[in-house]
């Protein structure tokens, strides 16, 4: 997160509460300015100014500068677009029609730059038991310190934080989530979220629980996308048939690992399950888990599964307690 604080000028009360409101979503603090005489050098030295209409009357020429945005209340008058642009304003948000942009606005401060290397790998079972989320798990873990989110999106799984052993851990679950598939920022994110303590650092992780509704498919696209920007390589733990919730997270996934154990039954569920992801196919890779009980080589189960090798896995044992600790 940046030190550098957006500069909100304004004296509509109502206007100020809401803008406060918004930055406090996208954990963004402001530095507040009754006037533009009082804002002194932070006018020129803020990332982002906010303004209200009366900021500008009289037809007042604002001090030469780039990012000034001015909030109204409901749709702006002609006079207001006329006397903005005179002022030289960039841009006239709207509230509440121009919410989602003003979030963008300020989420890109709070959260500065995007971090390159992020990137969405959701994983999906080949079959009943194949041991999808635990591979999930693993993945996430094996990002090392701070790299990755585990997001569960199987709201019949049980719940990931079982599977960490972290079940007792402090923090959100999907059903306490408020999300209505706005802009959310990683920081916002992570103060929320539990975090699973291991020896390469903490996971932090959002997880269904045994009661309550799972996510919606907005929710899932926020969280997904918040770890994206923020550089995190976002393990998504996939329900094996993919419905309209979790269709937008296949979407923006960059790899598909489908987990089979090495044997013929599951060849012929993969291709059913590859089936669903309709469109992102394509972007399936097969790992295979051993052992092969009829000597099913992983060479021969991607070909008659007929999904790309990604590679295979010798017998893990205690993989689940490992995971634990």
């Amino acid at each position: 997160m940046t030190d550098e604080r957006p500069l909100v000028i304004m004296s509509d009360e109502t206007l100020l509460d809401e803008i406060l409101r918004l930055a406090a979503a996208v954990g963004c603090e402001v530095e507040r300015a009754p006037d533009l005489v009082s804002a002194g050098r932070s006018w020129a030295r803020a990332p982002l100014v906010l303004i209200d209409e009366e900021v500008i009357e009289g037809a007042v020429e604002l001090p030469l500068r780039r990012d000034v945005l001015m909030v109204t209340k409901g749709t702006p008058t002609p006079s207001t677009w006329e006397r903005a642009f005179a002022a030289g304003v960039r841009q006239v948000l709207s509230l509440p029609d121009a919410e989602s942009a003003l979030i963008g606005a300020l989420a890109d401060i709070a959260e500065g730059p995007i971090v390159p290397g992020g990137c969405v790998i959701g994983v999906i079972g080949g079959r009943g038991g194949a041991g999808a989320s635990v591979f999930a798990a693993a993945l996430g873990l094996a990002a090392g310190e701070d790299g990755a989110l585990l997001v569960d999106c199987d709201p019949l799984g049980g719940g990931l934080d079982l599977l960490l052993g972290a079940e007792s851990t402090d923090g959100a679950r999907w059903p306490s989530l408020q999300l209505d598939g706005g802009r959310i920022s990683m920081k916002a994110l992570r103060d929320a979220l539990p975090e699973h303590a291991h020896p390469r650092g903490r996971l932090p992780f959002v997880s269904c629980d045994r009661d309550g509704d799972g996510p919606t498919a907005d929710a899932l696209a926020s969280v997904v996308d918040a770890g994206r920007r923020a550089g995190k390589v976002v393990v998504c733990d996939l329900p094996r048939h993919v419905d309209a919730r979790t269709r937008p997270i296949v979407a923006r996934a960059d790899l598909i690992v489908v987990v089979m154990p090495a044997e013929l039954r599951a060849c012929a569920s993969v291709r059913r399950v590859v089936k669903g992801l309709f469109d992102r196919a394509d972007r399936a890779k097969l790992v295979v888990r051993g052992p092969a009980p009829c000597d099913l080589a992983p060479e021969d189960a991607a070909v008659a599964a007929r999904v790309p090798l990604l590679t295979s896995m010798a017998p893990e044992r205690h993989l689940d307690r490992h995971i634990e600790n």
